[in-house]
């Protein structure tokens, strides 16, 4: 069974005028299926994990595009960089020679950052980069939903999602994630994260000098995933799994880059040195995250030390997953200062800084009280939002609304 992408329509609009359209994100998400589910009848299909078409990709590229033709779709692409030059010289060719070359070339690949920046260095002014997630609850429902937008006029016209009407359908979201396969098909969910893990820490970190001994770099896996929605700190992270600072960066770094994790990096200006500078990590699918962390049900996550933090993974997964799904550019922050004052998001704009609170409850006491905190920017400061398990958009306050995450 197949389940609309929201990216389907931008994807297929950047490929009236981009030659070359790149598709990177985790492993199983959905990227080789969504290209195949939207392509033309005479776009050609390869993947560099047949060794055959690999080998043939790294030793004679002309001879690759050759024998495989240039309306094509290349899947896992960063396993053979060396067709990049030759992808190069084929579109400026046809655009040499007065020839159509947009929506030539489709590439995919899960070691996302290595890949855009050999594609952004080689392919500049060529190539439409797109960042692409496992399953939102939109698609999920079947709703087609823009990018998030804290504009109240905007929100007022969403329908709530159905399936995130209560906290406990919310968990079993949570706990389940967003991984296409997991929903399409009767694979247990245990079995399924299993082979997961293996296939990544087989496949993807096996070959990457930086690690060592796979076990440890499991290890460094589960206790990121324990921290999701925490500060990131490295020594912290070097000190419990046993490895150097040094260490600790390069691992989190590809698990960035493997689209496991998402960065969330801290608003500040020159106007003051008393705010937090550290970043915060979120695990991108939240059913991957709870199965490290071996929690049993859906049932005992809520009820949790830890359901705060997956709730706020789930609500910031979810932002970051319509932004990847529009083809926008992310403008998350958060804030913290030394008085320990947060604001779990901030969306700025050039109309200004917009606050949003995260609060499993659904009647939140108090959860704006640190939004005062950002007069001192000298930026207007939009209505702020509480995200929150309401039924409704509603004022919390004259400057202040509570939104229910189904509006996500």
């Amino acid at each position: 069974m197949y389940i609309k992408r929201n990216l389907e329509q931008t994807f297929l609009e950047a490929s009236t005028y981009y030659p070359v359209l790149a598709l990177c994100g985790q492993r199983q998400v959905g990227k080789s299926t969504m290209l195949n589910a939207i392509k033309e009848n005479d776009r050609r299909y390869v993947t560099l994990d047949d060794l055959t078409a690999r080998r043939l990709a790294k030793d004679d590229p002309e001879l690759f595009f050759e024998t495989y033709g240039t309306k094509l779709i290349i899947d896992e692409f960063q396993r053979a960089p060396e067709l990049l030059l030759e992808i190069k010289k084929i579109v400026d060719a046809k655009a040499l020679s007065g020839e159509e070359n947009n929506g030539m070339f489709w590439l995919t690949g899960s070691q996302q950052f290595r890949m855009m920046k050999s594609i952004s260095e080689t392919l500049a002014g060529r190539v439409g980069i797109f960042s692409f997630s496992s399953f939102s609850q939109s698609e999920l429902e079947g709703v087609f939903r823009p990018a998030f937008s804290t504009d109240l006029s905007e929100l007022k016209q969403r329908s709530a999602l159905k399936n995130l009407n209560s906290v406990h359908s919310v968990f079993e979201r949570i706990f389940k994630g967003g991984m296409p396969k997991l929903n399409t098909s009767r694979i247990p969910r245990e079995r399924f994260y299993m082979d997961y893990v293996n296939t990544y820490l087989e496949r993807d970190i096996h070959d990457l000098e930086q690690v060592g001994k796979l076990n440890e770099f499991y290890n460094f896996l589960v206790f990121m995933a324990a921290r999701t929605a925490q500060e990131l700190k490295y020594d912290e992270i070097a000190k419990n799994v046993g490895i150097s600072s040094p260490t600790a960066k390069a691992w989190v770094s590809i698990l960035e880059r493997s689209g496991i994790i998402f960065i969330l990096h801290p608003y500040y200006a020159n106007i003051t040195n008393r705010l937090v500078k550290t970043p915060k990590v979120y695990f991108l699918d939240t059913g991957l995250a709870a199965y490290l962390c071996k929690w049993p049900n859906a049932e005992t996550l809520e009820n949790g030390a830890m359901s705060g933090a997956f709730f706020e993974s789930f609500v910031v997964s979810e932002i970051v997953k319509s932004y990847y799904n529009s083809g926008k550019e992310l403008n998350l922050y958060y804030y913290r200062d030394i008085d320990k004052k947060e604001i779990d998001l901030l969306t700025v704009s050039a109309e200004g800084i917009c606050p949003i609170e995260i609060k499993k409850a659904k009647n939140p006491s108090d959860a704006d009280k640190n939004f005062q905190v950002l007069k001192k920017f000298n930026l207007p400061v939009k209505p702020g939002l509480i995200l929150c398990m309401c039924n409704e958009l509603v004022p919390y306050n004259r400057d202040v609304w509570l939104c229910p995450i189904s509006l996500i």
